[in-house]
């Protein structure tokens, strides 16, 4: 199926999630940041490589993402990198050198499932060294990642009883974000309705922000019930934004928590919403 391609030009911003999940902006052709001193936790988060897709130049684009990944690490420092979703498309065989390009990242990565992945969650497993829905810390952030279809592609809501237990898990971390590669409300013409997931996330305290792939022609956030969700365009493919980028998150020592997203090739901050 042939997807359109979409821009929307708008301010460029930067995001900034504060105390009470309350959305103040930064609007300007860059926004500055803080000292990199000030930031206790640094993240990425890219999404839909589909290595092995027919007609797309597909080892280009990701010897470029991980090129650009690797020199902000170099120029900022990341502690972790997320892969959220769709890192072959379609054939299994794709797995393996699809990983094998993401292992050249110079920073830990982690892996969400997509719908583009198919196999069996064995398979994901013997390579990835994770399962489909799984969770972790690092200081004061939980991560937990929720996977969104089935081995054949089709969407799905995660497992509901393994993400409540999940979420249970990570209760106490100060700062919890959510990885799943489908976004769980009817926002886009991809996403699916989880009304019981998302319940669960509006009572989930300390959730701080939920992040998605899959949708390459969104960059942006949408808020459902107090809580943040976000897109970070997209990594490869045939469709999507007019540029590849990936999004960062910075939680910083005195709580506050910055996102925004990058176009790597300009170096420039994008957001298509004024907050």
């Amino acid at each position: 199926m042939k997807r359109r391609t979409f821009l929307e030009l708008g301010a460029k911003t930067i995001a900034i999630i504060g105390v009470g999940n309350t959305l103040q902006s930064f609007a300007g052709e860059d926004a500055t940041l803080p000292p990199r001193r000030k930031v206790k936790f640094r993240f990425a988060l890219v999404s839909d490589g589909h290595f092995g897709q027919a007609n797309t130049p597909y080892q280009q684009l990701h010897d470029e993402m991980i090129q650009w990944l690797n020199e902000d690490h170099r120029q900022r420092k990341l502690d972790c990198c997320f892969v959220n979703g769709d890192l072959y498309h379609d054939k299994a065989e794709w797995l393996q050198p699809a990983k094998q390009q993401w292992d050249k990242l110079a920073m830990p990565y982690y892996v969400s499932h997509g719908n583009h992945d198919h196999g069996s969650e064995a398979n994901w497993q013997e390579a990835f060294g994770v399962s489909w829905h799984y969770s972790f810390t690092k200081g004061d952030c939980g991560f937990v990642v929720l996977n969104t279809a089935d081995e054949k592609g089709t969407y799905i809501c995660p497992d509901l009883e393994k993400a409540r237990a999940l979420l249970a898990q990570r209760k106490d971390s100060k700062h919890l974000f959510v990885i799943m590669h489908i976004a769980p409300m009817k926002w886009t013409k991809y996403g699916i309705s989880c009304p019981e997931l998302t319940e669960l996330f509006a009572n989930q305290q300390n959730l701080r922000a939920v992040f998605h792939g899959h949708d390459h022609d969104e960059d942006s956030m949408k808020t459902e019930n107090g809580k943040h969700y976000f897109w970070d365009a997209h990594a490869g493919g045939n469709w999507g934004t007019e540029y590849r980028g990936y999004r960062i998150v910075e939680v910083l020592k005195d709580g506050t928590i910055i996102t925004y997203q990058m176009n790597p090739a300009t170096g420039k901050q994008v957001n298509h919403h004024s907050i």
